[in-house]
């Protein structure tokens, strides 16, 4: 690839990055071009579509997240593994709006980040089960559990992060708690243990 169109391509990358981030998924390729400096087909001459732009960089995300995960998963104290990982996972999200509402919407979802996910997704579950054998958490806490639990923290802060930028660690300490096992209640509705299976709609292919 000549220097002009890798300078392109990571000019192209970067503006997606934060135009999505910021403003989610309904971000215009114009605009992400007027950001990168570039003619809008320069866009096209690199990605087919804006959803193998946006595919590119959640993927980025992904790979970071299943790193840690992965860093963590054999962890001797597997509460404070799960925890960094969380921590990690919630910090992602809260300046990255556009990897919640593809983790919410499978249709955009391209076959590359659907793996990523449940790659990650698995990693979690290794993680989820050792806390749950260690005592850490309660019993009935999965791993799709805290998979959902990361993007429902972030959009829990969401209203106020622009003004209070850490406002995330204050819920994360709220739902962590909440996985102490000193809760007599047992959660009620289970979901099932795979998360491409909890997102699908009723009734669809995916649920079994």
């Amino acid at each position: 690839m000549r220097a002009d169109m890798v300078r392109n391509r990571g000019l192209l990358v970067d503006a997606a990055r934060s135009a999505f981030a910021e403003s989610g998924v309904e971000v215009s390729i114009g605009e992400i071009a007027q950001r990168a400096g570039v003619a809008k087909g320069t866009v096209f001459r690199h990605f087919a579509s804006k959803d193998d732009l946006l595919a590119a960089i959640m993927l980025e995300l992904l790979d970071r997240l299943i790193e840690t995960a992965d860093s963590l998963r054999d962890a001797d104290d597997a509460g404070q593994a799960l925890w960094e990982l969380m921590t990690a996972g919630v910090e992602a999200l809260a300046g990255d709006q556009a990897f919640c509402e593809v983790v919410g919407k499978p249709s955009l979802q391209n076959a590359e980040v659907r793996a990523a996910i449940e790659r990650f997704a698995g990693l979690v579950e290794v993680l989820t089960a050792r806390a749950r054998e260690q005592g850490a958490i309660r019993d009935d806490v999965t791993g799709t559990d805290i998979v959902l639990l990361l993007g429902g923290i972030q959009q829990t802060a969401a209203p106020v992060l622009g003004a209070h930028p850490d406002a995330w660690r204050r819920y994360l300490a709220l739902a962590f708690d909440g996985l102490a096992p000193v809760h007599p209640t047992k959660l009620p509705h289970p979901l099932p243990g795979s998360l491409q299976s909890a997102l699908a709609p009723a009734g669809s292919a995916a649920e079994g």
